[in-house]
């Protein structure tokens, strides 16, 4: 059976469990609590050198890492339904969709960032949330403006089907949610994220619905 390693909330694993569900792929998963330090014990540095989540072992024993590079492998190796569009133009607009939020916004806001900012940096509380709340806003206003350019966007992100980006959407409004960021000012990126939640696969991968959770 295919294991995905990962934690209930974080938005890289939430993608790749997104992206098995859409597949209709079944998966066990493996928690690995970043809370308790366990991204860095020997057993999950020896499936992900970085210490990080998510992995994804497959059926017949390999080991994926990085959830764009995870979702692109189920995308070609289970390809329908489709998370990247048949034209090369369009493909093109969705991996930068998904990279905006992937590698721009996510890796300045995540867990091991955020603590870095307290513990060895002295910020408090409020000065952490105020740098959460900054680059959630920058990324979300040029997402935001994307989205709003006529050709390409549809229900989702890309069309009227979910696609990689919109995978990397979810997450980060649901992490944007709890860190209780203004988001008024972003009507397409909500209603694409409605819709997406609106889909059982979306749904499953909640954070609040994985095993790890209580």
């Amino acid at each position: 059976m295919t294991t995905l390693y990962g934690y209930f909330r974080s938005s890289a694993a939430y993608r790749v469990r997104i992206a098995l569900n859409l597949k209709g792929l079944a998966y066990d998963q493996a928690p690995v609590s970043l809370v308790k330090g366990e991204q860095r014990g020997e057993d999950n540095l020896a499936r992900h050198p970085q210490g990080l989540v998510p992995t994804l072992v497959t059926d017949d024993g390999l080991v994926l890492t990085q959830s764009l590079a995870i979702c692109e492998y189920l995308d070609e190796t289970h390809p329908e339904p489709a998370l990247l569009p048949v034209d090369a133009a369009g493909r093109a607009r969705v991996r930068a969709l998904a990279q905006l939020v992937a590698c721009e916004v996510h890796p300045l806001n995540n867990l091991r960032v955020l603590k870095y900012l307290v513990g060895e940096l002295g910020a408090d509380e409020a000065a952490k949330l105020a740098w959460y709340r900054h680059w959630i806003a920058e990324g979300f206003q040029a997402l935001e403006a994307m989205l709003s350019r006529a050709a390409g966007s549809g229900d989702f992100c890309h069309g009227d089907t979910p696609t990689l980006a919109d995978l990397c959407l979810v997450p980060q409004v649901y992490n944007a949610e709890r860190f209780e960021c203004d988001l008024s000012a972003y009507p397409r990126i909500r209603r694409i994220a409605a819709n997406c939640r609106a889909l059982s696969a979306f749904q499953q991968a909640a954070p609040d619905a994985q095993p790890d959770a209580g």
